[in-house]
């Protein structure tokens, strides 16, 4: 028996997102305004789930009779390290493993970015998984002393998985906030499916894998088994497309009735996926929150990332019926496409203000190693420091934004989307009220007067381009 640390370092000073957030390569979020500092600080305290990989992972080394031990930056004893990477902190992570390996562990590392960029960690690492960590994992459960670079191949059959042990994952802010309660509830996420089969040239969620889904049975006894070790949890479904087989989230919300399982659980998918039908059959089983992507308010700018454009129409009225059972959204929005404008940016925060989601998340453009995009942009990348590829900050020559222009143009979507009267009602439940005559009026009021802060440096938006 071997005891094995598994690493998911926290950051030091700063909010990282890692494992499923943007495709693995895990998020930075920079704040440098009040509304950003605000998003900042919440996020840290409450967006705080562990990692599915290392879940996984614990499961096949507890499985073959290991000591699995995890931490979040402590040193612990133990014979092999395994850390989870990301592209915006692999420094610390190459420090931490560092330190590891003069205490005397074999250290490996897991993940997309390791995968992708095994280059980063080869000076302090005795084998890096490149791929799927499963595969090499059942081999080092099995005894096999890996070296170098590993090639891990995914695997076919999900639901031949045992499923994460989140009772060996443990952390001090292990919890989530539920919208219809205050306070916290347990939160696990989960992948019902691997990749993504749409073609999306920017994002990193489709290149280390093809797309394969679990069977609704199998996902079923997941949830069965977390409602019988929690007495309150919380699901957050991290496949990019949830809803892409319409029947089988029909099957999957049936059988959650059927087995009357006590959760509630949220996904991302695309809004084309959802009809009134199949979001009040997933509300009746527990759904309380659906993230979307709308990306960009332009056709054409969509058609050049191989996106397909959602009627703008029918994202009103999916949300609209959010609203009514009770379902908070949250809508993505990207900057920085090169065809986009600060006048264009500016009609897709209008139009997220309009869209009058629960939440709307802004981010610019990155062009991330092993994706489409990032050859096409090759070529203009500018940033040397891979740790600013963190999803909100601008690293390519664009057309028109400058890396300042960018970060204002999102500073405005953050505090004129949370900013807005009807907003602060929305916030607190009481949506009913945020489209009332005064609240229009107030939102319009408001737009005005940041409008009038912001005059200074939008006035230098000629001399900018």
């Amino acid at each position: 028996m071997q005891t094995f640390v598994l690493a998911d370092l926290k950051a030091h000073g700063k909010f990282v997102n890692k494992d499923t957030v943007a495709g693995g390569y895990g998020s930075h979020f920079r704040a440098d305004s009040v509304m950003t500092r605000l998003a900042k600080n919440i996020r840290f305290i409450f967006q705080n789930l562990p990692s599915i990989q290392l879940g996984y992972v614990a499961s096949i080394l507890a499985r073959a009779g290991h000591k699995v031990v995890y931490t979040q930056g402590e040193q612990v004893k133990g014979d092999v390290a395994l850390v989870l990477t990301s592209i915006v902190d692999y420094k610390h992570e190459c420090s931490w493993a560092q330190q590891a390996r003069k205490n005397g562990l074999c250290v490996g590392f897991l993940g997309t970015t390791a995968t992708h960029m095994p280059e980063l960690f080869e000076d302090v690492a005795d084998f890096i998984i490149c791929g799927e960590p499963e595969t090499a994992c059942w081999a080092l459960a099995a005894g096999t002393n890996l070296k170098g670079r590993i090639s891990s191949a995914p695997v076919t059959d999900l639901d031949s998985l045992t499923f994460p042990r989140w009772d060996l994952i443990r952390s001090k802010r292990f919890g989530y906030v539920n919208r219809g309660r205050f306070g916290l509830t347990r939160a696990v996420p989960m992948l019902t499916s691997r990749s993504c089969p749409e073609h999306c040239t920017y994002c990193p969620h489709r290149i280390t894998a093809s797309f394969r889904a679990r069977s609704e049975s199998n996902v079923l006894d997941e949830l069965t088994e977390l409602c019988s070790r929690y007495e309150t949890v919380h699901v957050v479904i991290r496949d990019p497309l949830f809803t892409l087989d319409r029947e089988r989230c029909f099957r999957i919300a049936e059988g959650i009735r059927e087995r009357g399982l006590k959760l509630s659980f949220e996904c991302e998918t695309r809004m084309d996926d959802l009809d009134e039908e199949l979001i009040r059959s997933l509300h009746a089983a527990g759904l309380r929150e659906i993230g979307f992507g709308v990306e960009s308010v332009e056709p054409a700018t969509l058609r050049r990332v191989a996106r397909r454009f959602i009627p703008h129409e029918h994202m009103k009225r999916m949300v609209t019926l959010c609203w009514k059972l009770g379902i908070s959204t949250t809508a993505f929005y990207v900057f920085g496409f090169l065809q986009d404008t600060e006048e264009s940016l500016e009609a897709t925060i209008r139009f997220a203000c309009e869209l009058g989601t629960t939440r709307a998340n802004f981010k610019i453009l990155t062009p991330y190693p092993g994706t489409p995009l990032y050859k096409q942009l090759k070529p203009l990348i500018f940033e040397e420091d891979w740790e600013q590829f963190d999803g909100y900050t601008l690293n390519f020559k664009h057309p028109v934004l400058t890396p300042r222009r960018a970060r204002l143009m999102l500073g405005m979507a953050y505090s004129r989307f949370y900013f807005r009267p009807s907003q602060l009602m929305n916030l607190v439940g009481l949506h009913q009220y945020s489209e009332a005559p005064f609240f229009s009026r107030a939102d319009a009021w408001s737009w005005r007067r940041q409008d009038y802060f912001d005059r200074p440096w939008v006035s230098q938006r000629k001399g900018s381009a």
